[in-house]
Formats: C-alpha cells, structure tokens, sequence
C-alpha cells in the first residue's frame, strides 16, 4: 500500500497528518479495541510500515492522533468585557462544538482505560494545550477590569464551570441546555468566585 492521496505522493507533515486524521476519526467511530495500527494504515490508504516507524505501538499512536487533534480544534478565551460574558461564552462554544464527542469518547475509551491504565483527566491533558487554560486566562482578565478581588481562586473553583459543564453531557449523553449553561455561570460560579476572591 503506498502514501498516495488523489495520486500524488504525501511526505513529510502532510502525510503525518493525513496519518494522525485517520487515526482520530478510527477511534471515534470505532472505539480503543479496533483501534490498531492495521486499521489506520488501511484507513489512511499508507503502508504499516510507515506507521511503524513513526509511531511503534498503537498507545503512541493514539496519543499523537489526540495531540493532533487537540492542535486543530483550539478554542481561544473570548473577551466579551466581563467575567459573566466570557463564561458563557465559552461554555457555549465548547458545548457546540464539543460535546458530541466528550459523551462519545468517554464510551469508545473503555477498552483503553482498561488496558492502559489511562484515567479521563491523562486523556484530556493530551488534548488540552500547554499553557494557562481558558478559565485561568478568562480569571485573570476579570482580576485586571476589577470584577474580582485580588484573593486567588483555589483550583477547583477555577475549573467549576468546566467540570459541571462535562458532568451534565457525561450524565445526559446530550449537548448542555442554555439554560443549564446560564445556571452554572450564574447561580454556582460567579457568587462563589466573588466571594472567595474578596476573602483576605
């Protein structure tokens, strides 16, 4: 089988690529048990060997195809003007673009965590871009305009919008309502991190 696409040869980054999309689409469709080397090479329409050499067993593969994945679906913190805006705007950017596949790939990964030992958190840390996350980056902005006080938010409370927000679709299996979006910025979030944010 060659590294041919639409009769030109691919090298390099573009065959990397083309390699690291098929590999993504095969576990999302497919889940972490028919997930193997064979699979995305004849997917991708490339030699085994060529998948061999860059990447020698299908865990490596697999966490090249999710750092890849993640580099392409990068969503940046908005700035709308305030705290509350860019919550929820960023909520519900992730809800519309993401949660298809957070419900879907909690499912299709069973047979890894099962395997590999691998947890939820390791998975999405391969996702994530290093760097400060949104929250961190939408928190310090508020600290700057003034919309909360000078205190620190403990971690959890940083991370509140987006773990309630990855709770209601693992427990519904759906995209989050906007009501249920607003809830969570409004009711649980904003008091919660203006008072411990004033706290000396």
């Amino acid at each position: 089988m060659s590294s041919t696409s639409g009769g030109s040869r691919r090298r390099g980054a573009a065959l990397e690529s083309a390699i690291l999309d098929a590999a993504w689409d095969q576990l999302s469709e497919h889940g972490y048990d028919r997930f193997t080397i064979e699979s995305v090479a004849a997917r991708s329409s490339t030699a085994r060997s060529v998948l061999y050499r860059r990447w020698p067993s299908r865990l490596e593969l697999l966490r090249a195809a999710v750092r890849h994945r993640g580099e392409q679906d990068v969503i940046t913190a908005p700035d709308t003007g305030s705290l509350r805006g860019d919550v929820l705007a960023v909520l519900s950017e992730v809800n519309r673009r993401r949660s298809g596949q957070i419900g879907l790939l909690t499912a299709r990964l069973g047979a890894y965590y099962d395997e590999e030992g691998g947890s939820p958190a390791e998975f999405r840390s391969l996702f994530v871009p290093d760097g400060p996350s949104l929250m961190e980056t939408i928190i310090a902005r508020a600290v700057d305009r003034g919309e909360l006080g000078p205190t620190p938010l403990p971690p959890r409370v940083v991370s509140l919008p987006s773990d309630l927000f990855r709770h209601e679709v693992l427990m519904t299996m759906a995209p989050a309502t906007p009501e249920t979006i607003i809830e969570i910025v409004d009711e649980v979030f904003l008091p919660l991190a203006t008072t411990l944010s004033l706290k000396r």
